[in-house]
C-alpha cells in the first residue's frame, strides 16, 4: 500500500502507544539517509546544466530540494509499505511472525536492483508492532527528460521507465508496479510453502494504509499533547525567568555599589599608602632635623660654657683687664697701647656671640613652622583614617548583606549571577570601545 511517510516513525525516533519498545530491537535498518544530502546527490549536477542555461535569473532554482517541498505537482519522497497475513495469522510474537520476517528481508534484498528509477534512502522492518510489515521509502528519478532538469522527481516518469505505463483508471502506473512487487512477494512466500491468499474488498479487516493513517493520527494528537504540555512548562520557565531576571538586575546593582565602593576603598588605600610612605620620609628627614638640632644644642652648650669661662676671664684674666698707666705714660699713648686693642678684642667676642644668636633665633624660628605643619599633616592623615574606616564599616556592611544573599539563594547561583553580570559588563565595554582592526600594508 502506499503510505503517508513519516521517517521519525519509521525510525523510531518516536514511538506510538501501539510499538512494543523492548521489542524494538528486532528491528531491521536496511538504509536510512538525509533527504536533502539524497537530494543534492542526485540532482545538484542536473540543476548547473539547468541553470548554466537560463538566460534570466528569475527562472534559475536556487535549491531543488525547497521547490519540490514547496510545489504541489511532485511529493519529495514516496513510501510503499508492505505486510504479509495480519496481527492473527503472523503475528509478531510467533514463529509464523519470524517467518514473515525472514520473506521480507529477501524481499528487500533486490528491491533496488529491480527499481532502478525508485532510489530508496530509508527502509525499515518493524517488528515491535502486531505485524511484521517493511516501510520502504524512496524518491522517483527520471532521466533524459525533456523539460525542466534533465533529471528530476517523477513517480510516473520513474514508473514509465521500468515498464509500467497507465492504462485505464484502475490500472495506473502506481497499481501495475504495486501488483508486480505483490508478485514477488508471492514467489518467495512459495519458496517458503505459503500460499497467498487473495481477498476481496469485502473484507472486514483493516488495510495496511487505514491502519498506519490512525497510528498517524494517535501519533498526531500525543505530539499535540506534548506540544501543549511543553508550552505550559515553557511559561513557567518564562515566568521563573522573569523572576530570576529581576533578582538579577537586583544582585547586579548591589554588584555594581560593591564595585565602585571596592574601586573606590582600592584608590584610597593607594593615597594613604602614598601619604604614609611621604611622612615616613618626613619623619625621617624631621629626626635628621632633630639630630642636627641636638648637636647644635650641644654645641650651644659648649658655647655657653666656653662664653661662661670667658666670662670669668673677663673677670680674672690678666689679657682681659685694662692695665695701669705706667709712669709717665701719656694718655695717647695709654689708649693706643691699652685700651683700643682690648676694645677692639671684646669687639669681635661681641659679634661672634650676636651672629650665633641671630642664626639660633632663625633656627628655632623654622623648627617652630616645621613641626606646626607635620602636626597638621597628622591631623588631615588622622582625619583620612577615619573617612577610610567609616568606608570600611560601610562595605562591611555590604559584605554582610552579600552573605545573606548567598544564604537565601545558595552561593552557587549568586556566584552564577556575579559571573554573568561581569560577562555582561565586559560585553558592554567591548561594544562601547570596539576593538580597530589595522591592515598591514604591502
Amino acid at each position: 500500500m502506499m503510505g503517508k511517510g513519516s521517517i521519525n516513525h519509521n525510525t523510531r525516533a518516536f514511538s506510538a502507544k501501539n510499538v512494543d519498545v523492548e521489542r524494538s530491537i528486532y528491528n531491521v535498518e536496511f538504509c536510512h539517509a538525509e533527504i536533502e544530502e539524497v537530494y543534492h546527490e542526485l540532482f545538484d549536477e542536473a540543476l548547473e546544466r539547468y541553470n548554466a542555461k537560463q538566460k534570466r535569473n528569475d527562472r534559475k532554482i536556487d535549491n531543488y530540494y525547497e521547490k519540490i517541498r514547496q510545489g504541489k505537482q511532485e511529493k519529495l519522497f514516496y513510501e510503499a509499505v508492505f505486510q504479509i497475513g495480519n496481527k492473527d495469522d503472523m503475528n509478531a510474537k510467533s514463529e509464523e511472525g519470524e517467518l514473515a520476517k525472514e520473506i521480507l528481508i529477501e524481499f528487500m534484498k533486490d528491491f533496488q536492483k529491480r527499481n532502478p528509477y525508485l532510489h530508496v534512502f530509508s527502509a525499515h522492518l518493524h517488528m515491535d508492532e502486531e505485524t511484521p510489515h517493511v516501510h520502504v521509502d524512496f524518491v522517483p528519478v527520471v532521466c533524459n527528460s525533456k523539460r525542466g532538469l534533465d533529471t528530476r522527481v517523477s513517480l510516473k516518469g520513474a514508473l514509465g521507465e521500468q515498464g509500467f505505463k497507465g492504462g485505464t483508471r484502475g490500472a495506473t502506473e502506481w497499481n501495475q508496479w504495486i501488483e508486480s512487487e505483490k508478485q514477488e512477494i508471492a514467489q518467495i512466500m512459495g519458496r517458503y510453502g505459503i500460499e497467498w491468499k487473495q481477498l476481496g474488498t469485502h473484507n472486514k479487516h483493516l488495510s495496511v494504509l487505514d491502519f498506519e493513517k490512525q497510528e498517524r493520527a494517535k501519533e498526531v494528537a500525543e505530539l499535540e499533547q506534548v506540544i501543549s504540555d511543553s508550552k505550559g512548562e515553557l511559561n513557567h520557565i518564562l515566568d521563573q525567568q522573569a523572576v530570576v531576571g529581576q533578582e538579577t538586575e537586583q544582585i547586579r546593582q548591589e554588584v555594581s555599589e560593591l564595585s565602585e565602593a571596592s574601586n573606590l576603598l582600592k584608590e584610597q588605600t593607594a593615597t594613604l599608602a602614598e601619604d604614609k610612605e611621604k611622612l615616613l620620609f618626613d619623619n625621617e628627614k624631621l629626626e635628621k632635623r632633630q639630630k642636627k638640632l641636638e648637636t647644635e644644642i650641644e654645641k650651644m652648650a659648649q658655647s655657653k660654657a666656653t662664653l661662661e669661662r670667658n666670662i670669668y676671664a673677663y673677670d680674672e684674666e690678666e689679657k682681659w683687664q685694662l692695665a695701669e698707666p705706667r709712669t709717665l705714660m701719656s694718655a695717647k699713648a695709654y689708649r693706643d697701647k691699652k685700651a683700643l686693642p682690648l676694645v677692639e678684642k671684646l669687639k669681635e667676642v661681641i659679634k661672634a656671640l650676636t651672629i650665633k644668636c641671630v642664626q639660633l633665633t632663625e633656627q628655632g624660628k623654622k623648627l617652630a613652622a616645621k613641626s606646626e605643619r607635620q602636626e597638621e599633616k597628622i591631623s588631615r592623615l588622622t582625619n583620612r583614617i577615619m573617612d577610610q574606616e567609616n568606608v570600611i564599616d560601610k562595605l562591611q556592611e555590604k559584605t554582610a548583606d552579600l552573605g545573606r544573599l548567598e544564604r537565601c539563594l545558595g552561593k552557587e547561583q549568586v556566584q552564577s549571577i556575579i559571573e554573568q553580570s561581569k560577562a555582561l559588563e565586559q560585553a558592554e565595554k567591548a561594544n562601547q570601545h570596539p576593538k580597530r582592526v589595522f591592515e598591514m600594508g604591502r
